[in-house]
């Protein structure tokens, strides 16, 4: 413990120990060489890359004397003229002295190739929580991060509306983003990015299409500032194409993909080596991000995009869970009053029903409490669960009776014990 403290310790003071003014120079105007040469745009790359040497002429990064204050400082100043341009200091001692750009991500495989969270929310409503874009090649038919989102999309198969989340996704390979576009389009959709290289191009249309794909399936996606490069690709296709209805925040504007290249002591610098193009709108999101169709606090999307989910499945005939979940979403009652708790707490039978704070507690033999939400008068929901309900039948002011009703139309009737309803 002792010699893994005195590493960090080592480490923090390498980041902060200071740089000749020349060295500051000198890494400025690397990058700038590396953004002359490999930017997408040759002629903006030059002009972006002079820029940045005048600047470093001129002194302006001279008094970062800390490696890590000087990327950020050059990381701030190329960000306005793309969003992707990131400057990153790696401390070569904890690298074993390599040379070239950073080691790569940790194996896919641990991370769920992105997905977070696959899960059925009330009312038949899927959610899908991608954290990021996994990679996978073509001409492998066993790709294991396509597998993975086959197997995540299996799962949500039978849904009747999907929330995709990508409010905190930075990004990933287009190729994820074609083929899981591909999963709610018709097959030969006019709708993917084309990329515009230095030499040639190429698009983000998979070569290979989902086998399955849900056209009128009700889709969500779920954005905020985070939502960065490919997931604001996959917000982009989706939303033009009008497949999916944006919910959330405008994401960050960063459209253009590229790779980080190594440069000397430690630093490196990502250059945007590509940019797309819409088909649909013809030009991309870089700087002004995709905008919402629905615009929320990132931290209300699930619960408006849900909501909205399910108003789509009631307009269109959803039977009573989605009524139900709805209903739930939308209840705005107070929570009971003390006379109220009073009146309703009880034993009901096998049932009992108990105060706890402000709310009510339904408990039954060594089952888990089921916490109750009110819908309104002697009305509640289950928490967590508005498939189930709970309505108090009362005789005069004190209840006498509980009914468990499910939105599958089955119902059970518990009564009062008869000392204490009178």
């Amino acid at each position: 413990m002792i010699r893994a403290a005195l590493c960090l310790l080592a480490a923090a003071c390498l980041s902060s120990l200071p740089l000749r003014a020349a060295t500051s120079r000198e890494v400025a105007t690397q990058v700038a060489d590396t953004i002359e040469r490999e930017y997408f745009d040759a002629a903006r790359g030059s002009a972006i890359a002079d820029g940045l040497r005048q600047a470093a002429g001129r002194g302006e990064f001279d008094r970062h004397q800390a490696p890590l204050d000087l990327a950020t400082a050059l990381t701030s100043r190329l960000k306005a003229q793309d969003r992707h341009f990131n400057v990153r200091w790696t401390d070569p001692a904890t690298r074993g002295g390599e040379s070239g750009p950073p080691r790569a991500l940790p194996d896919p495989a641990t991370t769920g190739f992105g997905i977070r969270r696959v899960e059925l929310l009330p009312g038949n409503v899927g959610y899908l929580d991608l954290r990021y874009f996994a990679d996978f090649d073509w001409d492998d038919a066993g790709a294991p991060a396509r597998k993975a989102i086959d197997a995540a999309l299996q799962v949500l198969g039978s849904v009747d509306a999907l929330l995709v989340d990508v409010r905190d996704n930075g990004g990933g390979s287009p190729a994820m983003v074609g083929y899981l576009s591909s999963a709610f389009v018709a097959p030969g959709a006019d709708i993917y990015n084309t990329f515009r290289w230095r030499e040639g191009g190429a698009s983000e249309a998979p070569l290979k299409t989902h086998p399955s794909p849900r056209l009128d399936l009700p889709l969500y996606i779920l954005t905020s500032g985070r939502t960065g490069s490919a997931a604001e690709a996959f917000s982009y296709t989706l939303k033009n194409a009008r497949r999916a209805t944006v919910v959330g925040e405008r994401t960050g504007g960063a459209a253009n993909p590229g790779r980080p290249f190594g440069l000397d002591d430690g630093f490196s610098v990502f250059v945007s080596t590509g940019s797309p193009v819409s088909p649909v709108t013809g030009k991309n999101w870089e700087g002004e991000g995709v905008l919402p169709d629905v615009a929320v606090d990132a931290s209300a999307a699930l619960q408006a995009a849900h909501a909205l989910a399910l108003e789509t499945l009631v307009a269109r005939g959803a039977g009573t869970p989605a009524k139900w979940a709805l209903e739930a979403l939308r209840a705005e009652a107070p929570d009971p009053d003390a006379a109220t708790l009073a009146a309703l707490s009880g034993e009901y039978g096998v049932v009992r029903i108990d105060a706890n704070g402000d709310t009510l507690e339904l408990r039954q033999a060594r089952r888990p409490p089921l916490r109750l939400r009110p819908l309104g008068g002697d009305l509640f929901f289950v928490e967590g669960d508005p498939s189930r309900r709970v309505r108090f039948e009362r005789d005069g002011a004190t209840a006498v009776a509980v009914d468990m009703l499910f939105a599958d139309g089955q119902q059970s009737r518990y009564q009062r014990g008869a000392a204490e309803a009178h």
